[in-house]
């Protein structure tokens, strides 16, 4: 099995075709010491999205920082990324990791399930994430997952555990005190007057509560 590269403040980028603003927080950001970053874009503008990926990843390279690509296993090849990230219907994890190959990451989203999750990592999964854990600004209407499905995946699965929606620096505690390997957030840090700030918040808030659950 690869090393466990998915631990800490999981960064989700926001959603945009201004590629300055973009390349810009994520500098901030990387500055504030995230530790793996996941390049979202639903444009269907294919050069857009290598653009911005290509950039990302130069930058990611330099702080050593994973970068994942969302559900477009494609642009992770080209690029040479460190993985890609797929929810339930962004395609085939079988074919996804004959593609990809035994060493880049493969994550997988499952919801509030589990029986997913399970299903995922024998597939050729690397990782699970669950979530929404919290209300979400992104995503209002996701299915919400209890805290108790993060303590109960740790015990399951042999494999890290990303907690994502709606976590804030007033509840990641939670998160990490319920197991989670790793939280992902896109507008709580990304949307902060001070990103590189509230990454370092953020990511002493989780580590703190991880050390205090020992």
């Amino acid at each position: 099995m690869k090393p466990a590269r998915i631990n800490g403040l999981y960064a989700i980028t926001p959603d945009t075709d201004n590629s300055q603003r973009l390349i810009s927080i994520v500098d901030t950001a990387l500055d504030g010491g995230i530790d793996i970053l996941q390049y979202r874009n639903k444009s269907t503008d294919k050069t857009l999205r290598l653009q911005q990926a290509r950039e990302l990843l130069l930058r990611c390279r330099a702080y050593s920082v994973p970068l994942i690509i969302n559900d477009d296993v494609e642009l992770a090849i080209q690029i040479g990324a460190d993985g890609v990230h797929l929810g339930a219907s962004d395609g085939n994890l079988p074919e996804a990791r004959e593609k990809l190959g035994p060493s880049m990451l493969i994550g997988a989203t499952c919801y509030n399930q589990l029986e997913l999750a399970r299903q995922a990592i024998a597939n050729g999964a690397d990782y699970v994430a669950f979530g929404s854990m919290f209300s979400s600004a992104t995503k209002p209407a996701a299915v919400k997952a209890p805290l108790n499905l993060l303590s109960d995946a740790k015990t399951a699965l042999a494999c890290p555990v990303v907690a994502i929606g709606g976590i804030r620096l007033d509840n990641i505690a939670q998160i990490a005190s319920a197991g989670a390997d790793a939280a992902a957030i896109i507008s709580e840090l990304f949307d902060a007057d001070d990103i590189a700030e509230q990454a370092i918040r953020l990511r002493q808030a989780f580590f703190l509560a991880k050390q205090n659950g020992r």
